[in-house]
């Protein structure tokens, strides 16, 4: 895949772009909205290994986000099974050197249209921690609306927090 957009291209993972992920995801600001599974620190090593899982994906659904040749950041969806069949997860994150720019609003607006279309999802949804304003702006400009508050729904950073559930449905 590969979208220009006016302020990035969001494309398919490269073997090359281990370099810039280890460097704008090995920063704590970005850990603390991500799930655990998201390392911190973040090495070259599990810039490669993410990149790896990315392009064993059959269909694609992780996508880099670019700046000129260089990955800046990483948007991507899970589908769901079972009676959930038609939905999906969507996750983002962006080097801090490119937050506030309207770049990840693009983004997730063209991932979300992207993956409705394709995949013949009815829904995308995301999950931000209730400290996160900035995502829930990200969203809220996206069309993406809020459906409600999960109590103490996720611990993060020894700390057990509330989430937001905003989806975008056809």
């Amino acid at each position: 895949m590969d979208m220009k957009l006016s302020r990035c291209t969001v494309r398919s993972w490269k073997k090359e772009d281990a370099d810039s992920v280890a460097r704008y995801a090995n920063n704590r600001k970005i850990w603390m909205n991500l799930r655990d599974a998201f390392p911190h620190p973040y090495s070259i090593s599990d810039a490669r290994r993410f990149i790896d899982l990315c392009q064993s994906k059959d269909p694609e659904t992780y996508f880099c986000i670019a700046g000129g040749d260089e990955a800046i950041g990483s948007i991507g969806f899970v589908m769901l099974t079972d009676v959930a069949r038609f939905s999906a997860e969507i996750g983002y994150w962006l080097g801090e050197p490119f937050w506030g720019r309207g770049i990840m609003t693009e983004a997730l607006n063209a991932v979300t249209r992207y993956a409705i279309s394709a995949h013949g999802l009815n829904r995308v949804f995301a999950l931000p921690f209730e400290w996160n304003q900035a995502s829930v702006r990200v969203l809220e400009k996206a069309g993406y609306t809020l459906e409600g508050r999960l109590h103490k729904s996720a611990f993060k950073d020894g700390q057990v927090i509330d989430q937001f559930l905003y989806a975008r449905a056809t």
